[in-house]
């Protein structure tokens, strides 16, 4: 990742060990070492929503290349797909439209 050697690294450490003192340096690591992680886990999250988005308009533009085809000379497994795409789209439409209602005595309590 980095293009550091051996004596490089024993510069830095004997460095940090001189400005931090040998109480505060285990922190100082340990606080670094949480920082890479929280880094890496971030980048990996991004990655994966940037991976999903993609995936979705990907099958986005097959739909309307489907529709532009006129569904009817589609094979029958593919229009099954296209009308599961379409139910799917549907309900992240209205994720909200079938959660049922409170009863007003649940509400009181």
């Amino acid at each position: 990742m980095f293009d550091i050697g051996f004596w490089e690294l024993i510069v830095i450490a004997v460095m940090g060990l001189i400005v931090l003192g040998p109480e505060r340096l285990p922190g100082a690591l340990r606080a670094l070492q949480r920082t890479v992680h929280n880094v890496r886990q971030f980048s990996s999250n991004v990655q994966n929503e940037l991976k999903h988005e993609l995936r979705v308009k990907e099958l986005h533009e097959h739909l309307q290349k489907a529709e532009q085809l006129d569904m009817d000379k589609l094979p029958p497994e593919l229009q099954r797909s296209v009308a599961e795409l379409k139910a799917a789209a549907q309900q992240v439409q209205r994720p909200y439209a079938s959660k049922p209602e409170k009863n007003d005595k649940d509400s009181h309590e």
